[in-house]
């Protein structure tokens, strides 16, 4: 083996480490929350010692940024899905609609943004990278409205950015209450939907 296939295979070893311990942190702070999971807890489970966690994240904090992070990936990858097809902007709204009847409002993880986001009272790393991660969620949702509304020929009487912290807000409003009560029909952000984008 060169030295170049060691160097890869540690940083092979090392990328699946990392992978593992954020599924099994997700798993954890998901069913037990962010206060009672400990990272020996996640280490044991994970199959691997404390030094492992240390070795790819600083602490607790940063290991749960990376579980937040892998959900709105996933989050944003089911919006810009919705969004990808080829119908008009009508059918695309209805798109994302049947996407949020499961997306939006999931209590496990919208438990866990909750308490996670209280840690940022007290840590400025946590506010600094929620707000972080915030903005990137905001540019990402802007450059789908710009693309939107120029596809349909819509000219939007507020800025995309604007557009986008409006949605935005909405969204994580609404997911917050359908974690509390899975009644709530997400028809009402389609109709604010094409409100914002068809005025």
């Amino acid at each position: 083996m060169t030295v170049d296939q060691a160097t890869q295979s540690r940083a092979q070893r090392q990328a699946q480490t990392r992978e593992k311990l954020i599924e099994v942190a997700r798993e954890m702070f998901l069913t037990d929350g962010y206060a009672a999971s400990s990272l020996d807890k996640v280490a044991v489970a994970a199959g691997f010692s404390k030094g492992a966690v240390y070795s790819n994240f600083s602490g607790k904090e940063e290991l749960c940024m990376a579980v937040l992070d892998s959900i709105h990936e996933e989050q944003i990858e089911g919006v810009l899905n919705a969004f990808a097809g080829d119908g008009d902007l009508d059918s695309r709204i209805d798109a994302f609609t049947a996407w949020a009847r499961e997306g939006i409002g999931q209590p496990r993880w919208t438990a866990l943004e909750v308490e996670f986001a209280a840690v940022a009272r007290r840590s400025p790393y946590v506010a600094t990278e929620l707000a972080k991660r915030h903005r990137e969620v905001t540019a990402a949702i802007a450059e789908l409205v710009r693309r939107v509304t120029a596809e349909a020929g819509i000219a939007l009487p507020m800025s995309a950015e604007q557009a986008a912290v409006g949605l935005l807000g909405m969204g994580i409003g609404l997911g917050a209450m359908r974690s509390l009560d899975a009644s709530i029909d997400v028809d009402v952000f389609a109709a604010m939907m094409r409100a914002v984008l068809r005025p």
